[in-house]
């Protein structure tokens, strides 16, 4: 699927989309602002015709149909609840206008303000409930029309830190109840972590990766999605053995990379280019272990509560940072200008590049990804 604004509004926003999303799924469009997300999700809602490629909704081809006319409800970050109408009210605007029979509308009205627990709150209206309350009232007014797919756009763009993390929650449990697609679009990693069942990250228009959190977080197939998804350090060498237990870059003075073996056919000399997560190293006062170790001096401390976050400059020139939990079971707690060794595993240096940008099996289904260029909520 691809979206040319043409002069308009400055090209391609969408250069090439290839997505399957199965029945049920919670699936996340993942990515920085300006990166295609929003515009994607706009084209499955209908507010946006592709400039190629297909939309299919269980085999029908949405192209060309009114956003009114898709089995599709969405919710904005924007609540756009009717102020003079009560909750209960508000949740029914829909099925009122659809001319669904009274004594239907109250008991789907009834059954949805359950599941989002808002039954007593039926009466109110919106300016008495919180931030969090209202976005369960825009939820239930787009969840009680039963569509095939729920699109949320940034929907708790709006809601303190604190309020944010509660109904990320809520969102998975209530997802989890009404048993609907909820294809969801946000540039904040740890809610798309939280509460996806796969995430597509997208950056310039293009999908870099579709897999599961765990599988994104562990294995990112580009240094775009490792630098994005959380914290990482990008390590870049020259491979001085290689074989099939994987390989070492050796780097003198009792310094080393070990490199796992991978699909990508290596041999001493390659340069490799490789991604490890900063709570998978170790701080040792010396070298320890048989599989990497650089030496460096601390240059950065910060506290960070549940963990001490150190930035290490390494004799190597490349700076690595390194979280240390402050649960007491570290052997050094070093200070600025302190020199230290750091030590990981083999497993956790991920070679970049090494499996390539498809999807991965999550708990809904196995899924395909077809070759028409299309986009569907199956």
């Amino acid at each position: 699927m691809v979206k040319d604004f043409g002069g308009v509004r400055g090209g391609a926003a969408v250069r090439g989309v290839n997505l399957t999303i199965a029945e049920g799924e919670f699936f996340s469009l993942l990515g920085p602002s300006g990166c295609g997300k929003t515009t994607t999700l706009r084209m499955i809602a209908g507010f946006e015709e592709p400039s190629g490629g297909q939309i299919l909704l269980h085999g029908r081809n949405m192209v060309g149909v009114p956003a009114n006319k898709r089995d599709i409800n969405m919710v904005f970050q924007s609540y756009a609840l009717f102020p003079h109408l009560s909750v209960a009210d508000n949740v029914a605007f829909g099925l009122r206008r659809r001319r669904v029979p009274k004594d239907e509308i109250h008991d789907r009205v009834d059954r949805i303000l359950h599941t989002v627990e808002l039954a007593e709150k039926a009466d109110h209206r919106p300016r008495q409930l919180s931030g969090g309350q209202q976005q369960r009232v825009a939820l239930a007014r787009a969840l009680v029309n039963r569509p095939r797919a729920l699109l949320l756009d940034e929907p708790l763009g709006a809601l303190d830190l604190k309020l944010r993390q509660s109904m990320q929650l809520e969102l998975k449990r209530i997802q989890r109840e009404v048993g609907i697609t909820f294809i969801y679009v946000t540039h904040d990693q740890a809610e798309a972590l939280t509460m996806s069942d796969r995430i597509a990250v997208m950056n310039g228009g293009l999908i870099e990766q579709v897999a599961c959190p765990r599988e994104v977080y562990e294995r990112p197939a580009t240094a775009f999605v490792a630098g994005f998804i959380g914290t990482s350090n990008l390590i870049s060498g020259r491979l001085t053995t290689a074989g099939p237990e994987g390989g070492v870059i050796d780097l003198g003075d009792g310094q080393r990379i070990t490199v796992p073996p991978s699909g990508a056919a290596r041999t001493a000399g390659s340069d490799v280019q490789l991604t490890v997560r900063p709570e998978k190293i170790t701080l040792t006062s010396g070298p320890a272990g048989d599989a990497s170790r650089l030496r460096g001096t601390v240059s950065e401390v910060v506290y960070l509560g549940t963990s001490t976050s150190y930035t290490v400059a390494t004799s190597t020139g490349a700076e690595m940072t390194v979280f240390q939990p402050n649960d007491g079971t570290a052997s050094v707690v070093p200070g600025r200008g302190d020199t230290v060794w750091l030590s990981w595993a083999t497993a956790h240096s991920y070679p970049l590049g090494a499996t390539p940008a498809a999807p991965a099996t999550s708990a809904a289904a196995d899924r395909a990804v077809p070759d028409s260029g299309s986009l569907t909520p199956s």
